[in-house]
């Protein structure tokens, strides 16, 4: 016996015993020869089977790396900074104190405000001694205008300066609060010259140095930040959130992050909030933030002002029929045959232009099957109708598939490789030796 090869689907025995075997292994391989030149013409494609699957589909959205809270630390008081016990990365935790003012002034302040309220309280007691000394007098002159032994004029005169004394009193009075609440403001002044944090965390920004004065900010002018403090260990990525996708974004959603200083690898977080209020960006384009919440890794510290991309999932459908994305197409209807569009009743809509197709191929030749179509995502397509699952539709390559049409002649990749690879055995098997036809 020879050789058995499947040369396109037929089997051939090859090496016939005597003189035949030249004339087989040289029939067979003009054979396979014209075949092959005839398929020449024909383009080589590449199947899959329609399959199901699980298609995510997600809203892009860009944005920036930054701690869920942060605190900018600024003074109270005008002052020089005395010290700043911390560096730029360092950690610290709530209470300690991270920026020291010079408190000679402001102790000053304070104690000349005790003094004030010293000679205040002073006043007020000789003012209630003068007012003591009126209401007697004025209450002698009463009773003594009463049985007419003075004068009204007497009479108003005292009651007059009884008045004037109450008057002084209640100065006073109102002098001496002044005074307690200038004693009240010096001792804050004087206790904000210690700046502790209000939150543990890492100064991210160290923006002065021992000996600069700093300000108080006023309704026009800034104050002096001195530095920020920041969480690192609770980030958010504030996401600019297209307004054609807003709508589609709510919060709990899952989302895949990108950050750019860590290409290898993505973060992964959910969507706590999206924001009411269009906002506009530095380029011009509108947008709505969202904030999503980044799982944290050690191995991988988020800095703030990160560059990201975040992949938000809005929707994922399970164990759907779904195609290669590339293997949709659209096609205008009116170049479609009319039985192929006429078989589609209820897939294609004869009203629009264009109808979504695969193709199949049947008879060596790409035939147009109409699908309809859902979902998509940067893969896989949801295919609702048209075909079913085990079929085989061309997926590629693409240079092949974007121009293809009905009745072009293809042929399937895998078969070309199983023809060529029966050509090369066939080559193999005539370079051998022939038996001696007397063994």
């Amino acid at each position: 016996m020879g050789k058995v090869l499947w040369i396109g689907g037929a089997v051939v025995v090859v090496g016939v015993v005597g003189a035949g075997v030249a004339l087989t292994q040289t029939s067979l391989g003009e054979t396979l020869k014209a075949r092959l030149e005839r398929q020449e013409e024909a383009a080589t494609v590449r199947l899959e089977a329609v399959g199901r699957s699980t298609v995510t589909r997600s809203v892009s959205a860009p944005g920036l790396v930054e701690p869920r809270t942060k605190v900018e630390i600024s003074a109270q008081v005008s002052a020089r900074i005395v010290a700043l016990p911390f560096e730029e990365g360092d950690v610290v935790r709530a209470g300690e104190v991270v920026v020291r003012l010079d408190s000679e002034d402001l102790t000053a302040r304070l104690e000349a405000a005790k003094a004030r309220l010293k000679a205040q309280e002073a006043r007020f007691r000789g003012s209630e001694a003068d007012l003591a000394v009126a209401l007697s007098d004025f209450g002698r002159k009463r009773e003594l205008h009463d049985t007419g032994d003075i004068s009204d004029v007497a009479y108003e005169q005292s009651e007059n300066r009884y008045n004037q004394a109450v008057a002084s009193v209640e100065m006073a009075t109102a002098d001496v609060e002044i005074a307690r609440a200038q004693i009240i403001e010096a001792e804050r002044n004087l206790a904000n010259a210690v700046i502790s944090s209000p939150i543990d965390g890492v100064i991210t920004t160290l923006n002065a140095e021992v000996g600069e004065l700093v300000v108080v900010g006023t309704l026009n002018n800034a104050g002096s930040i001195i530095l920020e403090i920041a969480d690192l260990s609770d980030m958010l990525l504030m996401a600019r959130v297209d307004e054609s996708n807003v709508a589609e974004v709510r919060a709990a959603q899952e989302a895949t992050v990108y950050v750019n200083a860590y290409r290898d690898e993505p973060f992964f977080g959910a969507v706590e909030r999206v924001g009411l209020e269009r906002r506009r960006w530095t380029d011009g384009t509108y947008y709505y933030e969202a904030e999503i919440k980044l799982q944290d890794n050690p191995d991988r510290p988020l800095l703030s002002g990160l560059s990201a991309t975040a992949e938000i999932t809005v929707q994922e459908l399970r164990d759907v029929l779904v195609v290669p994305s590339q293997a949709v197409l659209d096609r205008r209807i009116d170049e479609l045959p009319r039985d192929t569009v006429d078989g589609a009743e209820g897939i294609v809509d004869k009203r629009k232009t264009f109808a979504s197709v695969v193709y199949i191929i049947e008879e060596g030749k790409a035939k147009a099957v109409p699908v309809s179509v859902g979902p998509s995502d940067l893969a896989e397509t949801v295919i609702l109708a048209g075909i079913d699952e085990g079929d085989r539709v061309i997926t590629g390559p693409f240079k092949t598939i974007v121009d293809i049409a009905d009745g072009k002649l293809v042929r399937d990749e895998v078969e070309v490789e199983a023809e060529e690879a029966a050509a090369e055995a066939l080559a193999e098997a005539a370079k051998a030796p022939t038996a001696d036809p007397g063994s």
